[in-house]
């Protein structure tokens, strides 16, 4: 782990599978997460991705990179443009600090229309597992 360097881009296909299959997960039953007819109904073209499913994404993105060893210790994320069925979110990283086994990553979704989530993770690698 070093600071500057750069996590492998992660391309993320979108599906409404997706969508619904995460927002039932995290137990997020609000219409917009999975029925496109109220959706519309409330100003949004379909149904869009919960922030919980974006938090797990992230999640796993950084624990790809990192391993099974490693462990998240803080998640930072702030929504943007929507995550929508057809998008393809593209997540990337950088490391912005390292202190000692621990490091925190800048990370950036990004879809057609803009950045979907922008924030930091702070993971702690054990001696010899980092990437």
């Amino acid at each position: 782990m070093r600071v500057g360097a750069e996590l492998p881009p992660l391309q993320i296909p979108v599906t409404r599978t997706l969508i619904v299959a995460g927002a039932i997960a995290s137990r997020d039953y609000q219409d917009v997460h999975h029925d496109a007819e109220l959706a519309r109904q409330k100003g949004s073209p379909d149904v869009f991705m919960n922030i919980l499913t974006t938090n797990g994404l992230v999640g796993r993105y950084i624990t790809d990179h990192f391993g099974p060893a490693a462990v998240l210790r803080k998640v930072a994320i702030r929504l943007g443009a929507p995550n929508y069925p057809g998008d393809t979110m593209v997540l990337t990283g950088r490391i912005e600090e390292v202190d000692g086994d621990t490091a925190t990553v800048r990370v950036v979704g990004a879809n057609g229309s803009g950045r979907h989530v922008t924030g930091t993770v702070t993971v702690t690698v054990p001696a010899g597992d980092a990437s």
